[in-house]
């Protein structure tokens, strides 16, 4: 629908290519690299790659969001949108913040606690086994024991899961948008 300043086929491209990066890294991430994982490994070594896997995970997602947006909004004058436009660009917008959130907060409080978790966890002998599973009874124990590992795991499953609300909030952004991009292509 705009017509004003139309964007050059490379412009598109690479539009259409950090778009399609964010919702990529968003899938894998999320759903299938954690998932994968956390069979694999025990649960203190997972909790490692995780708090070196999500901040730059977190800063890639911000800075593509913040190229799209930036786009988006070159080749898309605020006084020529309509309304499927208008929200496209408060998607772009809802995402950037997310991510952000979770890059400059979220993420690193869950990561520090996290970290004292780990360190009352190895006084118990707990955190090597590989698998959700295992010693539920023991973690349970501990729990109910030791008000300083329950104070913890109360912080943490806190800022875990607005770190997973912001997360999953901004895979939901990117996928209106790129569903609005793949029905307007030739809009880009």
């Amino acid at each position: 629908m705009v017509t004003e300043g139309d964007p050059t086929d490379l412009v598109k491209v690479l539009h259409l290519l950090t778009l399609s990066f964010s919702w990529g890294m968003q899938v894998w991430v999320s759903f299938i690299a954690g998932f994968a994982l956390v069979w694999q490994v025990s649960l203190h070594t997972f909790g490692l790659v995780q708090s070196k896997l999500f901040p730059v995970y977190f800063y890639c997602l911000m800075g593509s969001s913040a190229v799209s947006l930036a786009l988006y909004a070159v080749y898309h004058p605020r006084e020529l949108l309509d309304w499927h436009e208008s929200l496209q660009m408060g998607l772009y917008f809802v995402v950037l913040v997310m991510a952000s959130l979770n890059a400059r907060w979220f993420g690193p409080a869950a990561t520090e606690v996290m970290f004292q978790l780990r360190k009352v966890e190895e006084e118990h002998g707990l955190g090597t086994q590989i698998g959700l599973g295992s010693q539920k009874e023991e973690y349970a124990k501990l729990k109910e024991q030791d008000p300083k590992y329950r104070a913890y795991k109360s912080t943490f499953g806190r800022y875990h899961g607005l770190s997973n609300l912001c997360n999953l909030i901004g895979f939901v952004c990117t996928t209106i948008n790129l569903i609005y991009t793949a029905l307007n292509l030739s809009t880009i």
